[in-house]
């Protein structure tokens, strides 16, 4: 069977990054299809070692800082004769290579994982999508954004997540863990788990503001905080200093280690829920591994978020929808305008208590509620299914001469009149 070729820009396929992971899932689903081989330049800050990688006779990664730049994609068009180019992370990284988009359809065309975490609608994207032939959007906020002026190109595919890495385990050895992690006299405690990058958009100080209120509110003296964060992390506040100002250290347990599928399952199932409130997400991973191991979440209506935490097939809740009550409209020179969602902390705090009050049977019920949902809407084999079948119906397009994608510079010229 002939095997199409396609050269993947994202973050290195066997980091540990949301993106490098995804990546990874779906790469190893394409290769099972046994019509596909991949060259991906794998990008992260700084690599230890720059040789590369040969993970299958059909997938090979070359250790890259940063996402590349013309010169090294020119020589891997002319040497590896990709069949598709597939983008996957934050479009500001690949804005040189829409600038030479004339360049790459001389070869092949152009595939693209993307997300957009908020409106309004960013009209200044518009000359990135015009010169890119198939957008996979991975949330559906950013499907709606992109498909409403390019319907023809545009597709909701959603993240997804192994369910041999994230899956339930059994009472008994999940209540082994937690006296393990959180010690015999915290073993039946109330678990709320946070899992972020200590950085401001995170709003990781307002979690733990949320959490006192709700602590404070209701007396509980069995529950714990779990926050999977680096507390000391330049991006973000000094979480130490805000536990000790709050006067909630006691409830509260920093996860500071880099853990590996295993041990984050394990602090999932110790867990009673995970939550997240970042004012801009585009998806929110660690919400689905909750769900995928039957755990209801908590988590601000934004973005990706929403379609996670709000069942769209009935409105009804995976855990607590928290509404936004401020929406503000920042910017800056590289992105005009963006809207950032911010729910209130006692909003917040009440969701905890929602959950922490709940009887037996009801959270045994949305348990299976969450995890149903999370196997059915964000199926990782319908995933590389969709990926599949998108990217042979582009590729079969463009050999038969089916393109019809306007040029980079015509959009430009387009705006300009």
């Amino acid at each position: 069977m002939e095997k199409y070729k396609i050269l993947m820009l994202s973050d290195h396929a066997l980091s540990t990054s949301g993106v490098g992971c995804q990546s990874r899932f779906l790469i190893n689903g394409l290769l099972e299809k046994e019509c596909w081989s991949v060259r991906q330049f794998g990008a992260a800050l700084k690599h230890e070692n720059y040789d590369i990688i040969k993970v299958t006779d059909d997938f090979l990664i070359k250790p890259i800082d940063g996402f590349g730049n013309p010169d090294m994609l020119r020589i891997a068009l002319a040497t590896e004769k990709p069949d598709v180019i597939l983008l996957f992370t934050d479009p500001r990284f690949f804005t040189w290579l829409w600038e030479i988009e004339d360049e790459v359809h001389q070869m092949c065309p152009i595939a693209y994982w993307h997300v957009w975490d908020n409106g309004p609608r960013p009209e200044f994207n518009d000359k990135y999508y015009a010169a890119t032939d198939l957008i996979n959007c991975h949330s559906y906020p950013t499907y709606e954004i992109v498909s409403s002026k390019f319907p023809e190109r545009t597709n909701f595919i959603p993240h997804a997540l192994p369910q041999d890495i994230f899956f339930k385990m059994s009472p008994t050895e999940a209540k082994k863990h937690k006296e393990q992690i959180l010690g015999f006299q915290k073993k039946d405690n109330f678990v709320a788990l946070w899992v972020n990058r200590n950085a401001k958009r995170k709003r990781p100080a307002d979690v733990l503001w949320a959490w006192n209120i709700f602590l404070e509110k209701s007396g509980a003296k069995d529950a714990t905080l779990i926050m999977h964060t680096q507390p000391n992390d330049n991006e973000g506040p000094d979480l130490i200093s805000v536990t000790n100002m709050l006067g909630c250290s006691d409830s509260v347990l920093f996860s500071t280690e880099r853990v590996d599928f295993e041990k984050m399952n394990i602090l999932h199932n110790i867990s009673d829920c995970c939550v997240n409130i970042a004012y801009a997400e585009g998806f929110g991973l660690p919400t689905l591994e909750s769900m995928q191991v039957g755990n209801p979440i908590i988590a601000a209506k934004t973005g990706g978020l929403t379609r996670q935490v709000v069942d769209h097939r009935d409105g009804s809740q995976n855990g607590v929808a928290v509404d936004i009550k401020l929406r503000a409209l920042v910017g800056s020179q590289g992105v005009p305008y963006i809207y950032e969602d911010y729910a209130d902390v006692n909003d917040v705090a009440n969701a905890f208590s929602a959950l922490y009050s709940m009887e037996k049977e009801e959270r045994e019920i949305l348990s299976e509620k969450c995890l149903a949902y999370a196997i059915e809407e964000f199926n990782l084999q319908s995933t590389i299914d969709d990926w599949h079948t998108t990217l042979l119906e582009l590729i079969t397009n463009w050999k038969e001469g089916k393109r019809s994608t306007p040029r980079f510079e015509m959009i430009e010229v387009g705006a300009q009149q």
